[in-house]
């Protein structure tokens, strides 16, 4: 006979519960361990900062993609391509000056990458290509060696390989269909370093920090972090977007040991309060240190709403003379805003409450667009607005 277990269903209850309520006293013992997340949470210095001199350097060249399915330049209707296509022929040895090329299989295209201060000689990069003539997808293409030059003319990299498009497109005779923009692609690794660009790390005694977001707050804070970690009074708030260190003593010939060890360090970063504003979309973004002063709101819209419902009138079944008639039925409804009332805001409202109050009038995004401006107008709001 099998071995009877000797795990009863009440048996098996209590330990689902036993299990549950240990779950919850680990849970909670992590919640009181870890420390609560702020609101304003410190950032690493390496996030709101960036080396002055590492950046990347654009580069674009010209060239052409081909093996198109029919979907590329008109021969007639772009030139340039005819010109480009046929120099390029001419390097190959075959000369086509003269003939009445028609090919579709073409298209001419610009070629576009960005170059890293520390991008070393063999390494690839991404490239992005989009179409100059009237090609309507570069679905299937392969770009030919295409030289990339930088803002000085001289060639840093060069770019070939198949195309990737995230869109696409399909047409016939009497419809089209158009998804995403299929005249634009990228070459994932397909540029390859031939010039690096000459910058010795080592080489700078002074440091310059730029903030992405300058602010005379932040720069301070961020002087006094690296001072009291270097033990030193090598950093310094010039304006604010620009933090100078000068490296010290234990950092005389290693640069990138200092701006490695200061990296790391976190600073409380200040904001001014705005609001931005994206009127096409709707859409409203408040800093948490937005304030008003006390104000009263009242928000209120004329709406007149017109609604056709004609009915048809049909004669009884032989009746003489009768005609069907279609009869006109116009209902109109006039909301002048009579209920909306006034929301009285008091003095440093914050975000919360500003939008709180603004919900109980029943506005919308946009309504809500035009109430901050407002404000703003009336000086009872201290924040920028921006308008994008």
């Amino acid at each position: 006979m099998p071995k009877q277990s000797h795990y009863t269903p009440t048996y098996r209850r209590l330990t689902a519960a036993f299990l549950r309520r240990a779950a919850f006293a680990a849970l909670t013992a992590a919640s009181l361990i870890l420390p609560p997340v702020s609101g304003n949470a410190a950032s690493r210095i390496k996030d709101i900062v960036s080396i002055e001199g590492v950046r990347d350097n654009v580069l674009v060249g010209y060239g052409l993609v081909v093996g198109l399915d029919g979907t590329g330049d008109k021969i007639r209707n772009s030139p340039f391509t005819k010109q480009s296509l046929e120099s390029m022929l001419e390097r190959l040895g075959i000369n086509t000056r003269g003939s009445d090329m028609k090919t579709e299989n073409v298209a001419a295209v610009m070629v576009t990458a960005n170059l890293g201060s520390f991008t070393r000689n063999g390494s690839r990069i991404d490239v992005t290509v989009s179409s100059m003539g009237d090609a309507k997808n570069l679905k299937g293409g392969t770009l030919l060696a295409t030289p990339l030059m930088g803002a000085d003319g001289e060639v840093y990299a060069v770019a070939q390989g198949p195309v990737q498009i995230a869109g696409f497109a399909a047409r016939g005779e009497a419809a089209q269909i158009t998804q995403g923009v299929p005249t634009s692609g990228r070459i994932p690794n397909g540029g390859i370093i031939e010039r690096e660009i000459n910058f010795a790390m080592n080489g700078i005694s002074t440091v310059n920090l730029q903030l992405k977001s300058p602010d005379f707050t932040t720069a301070s804070r961020i002087a006094t972090v690296i001072n009291r970690h270097l033990g030193s009074d090598s950093a310094q708030a010039l304006d604010p977007a620009t933090v100078q260190l000068r490296r010290p003593e234990g950092y005389r010939y290693d640069t990138v040991s200092l701006i490695t060890s200061i990296e790391q360090l976190t600073v409380q970063p200040d904001q001014p309060a705005r609001i931005v504003i994206d009127d096409r979309a709707g859409v409203i973004v408040m800093g948490a240190d937005v304030r008003i002063s006390e104000v009263a709101i009242s928000q209120g819209n004329l709406t007149i709403s017109v609604t056709e419902t004609p009915q048809v009138s049909q004669p009884n079944a032989f009746s003489e003379g009768g005609q069907t008639k279609v009869v006109p039925r116009t209902s109109i409804q006039v909301d002048d805003g009579s209920g909306k009332k006034f929301a009285i805001l008091k003095p440093g409202v914050s975000l919360q409450q500003l939008v709180d109050g603004l919900n109980s009038l029943g506005v919308g995004p946009r309504d809500m667009i035009s109430i901050l401006q407002t404000i703003k107008a009336a000086g009872a709001l201290q924040a920028d607005i921006e308008v994008m």
